[in-house]
C-alpha cells in the first residue's frame, strides 16, 4: 500500500491526541500520505423566541453552543497547521466539520466509503458500561468497514 488516504476522527480528547500523535509518527514521515481530520458536532437548535421570557434565558445557552462550535472548528485549524509544521504537506491535511447526521460510527463509515480512505485511526477510550449494550464506535467501524485499514490506538 503506497498511497495513504488517512480518516483521523477527531473530538478534543486526551484519547484523540494520542490518535493524532500515532498519525504523526506513523505516517508523517511519508510525503503522498493524505489526512483528514473529521469532527461531526452536535448543532445548537435553532428555537423561536417570540417574546419568553424563558426562552429568552435559552438564548444565551444556545449562544453559548454556537460559539463552542466555533472554536471547535477553529481549533481543528490549529491542528491541521500543527500537521504540516511536523511534516504533512499543506495541500494533503484536510478538515471535515459537519453537523451529525446518524451516530459518530455511522458518520465515520458513511465518509470512509464516499471518501475512498484506505486508513482510519480511532481512538479506545476505558470503561463506559454503555458500550457493553450499544457497542463501541470502533468495533462498529471495524466490522463495517471491508476495504480499509483500521488502526485503534489506546
Amino acid at each position: 500500500m503506497g498511497y495513504h488516504k488517512i480518516l483521523l476522527p477527531y473530538n478534543f480528547t486526551s484519547f484523540d491526541k494520542k490518535a493524532l500523535d500515532f498519525v504523526l509518527q506513523t505516517f508523517g514521515d511519508k510525503k503522498e500520505a493524505e489526512v483528514t481530520l473529521f469532527n461531526a458536532y452536535t448543532p445548537a437548535p435553532v428555537i423561536e423566541m417570540r417574546g419568553s421570557p424563558i426562552m429568552e434565558q435559552m438564548k444565551d445557552n444556545l449562544g453559548y453552543l454556537t460559539q463552542r462550535v466555533k472554536e471547535q472548528k477553529d481549533e481543528l485549524n490549529v491542528i491541521k497547521n500543527s500537521l504540516v509544521m511536523k511534516g504533512f504537506s499543506e495541500n494533503r491535511v484536510n478538515i471535515v466539520f459537519e453537523p451529525k447526521k446518524k451516530d459518530i460510527a455511522g458518520d465515520i463509515i458513511d465518509l470512509v466509503q464516499k471518501g475512498r480512505y484506505n486508513v482510519v485511526v480511532l481512538n479506545r477510550k476505558p470503561g463506559k458500561i454503555a458500550r457493553f449494550f450499544a457497542g463501541s464506535v470502533s468495533s462498529r467501524v471495524v466490522s463495517a468497514l471491508k476495504d480499509a485499514a483500521v488502526c485503534v490506538v489506546s
